[in-house]
């Protein structure tokens, strides 16, 4: 199954959550927001949520100012 995460193609050999996703790419302990096909996904629905063929996932590293 072919995906776009951050426009880059990746190959899955079965579908996975999201949770599951970020968990592979190593983005589980890591401070993101990230958006499939153009809408933000809530932290506490990434468990929930499958990723099907063709999506196009954005991943982006929150960063804090003052």
């Amino acid at each position: 199954m072919k995906i776009f995460v951050n426009g880059e193609i990746h190959e899955l050999e079965k579908p996975v959550s999201l949770e599951q996703l970020l968990e592979s790419l190593s983005f589980s302990e890591k401070k993101i927001a990230v958006e499939i096909n153009r809408e933000i996904v809530p932290h506490g629905q990434y468990p929930r949520i499958q990723i099907k063929a063709e999506d196009r996932i954005e991943i982006v590293h929150a960063i804090g100012g003052g």
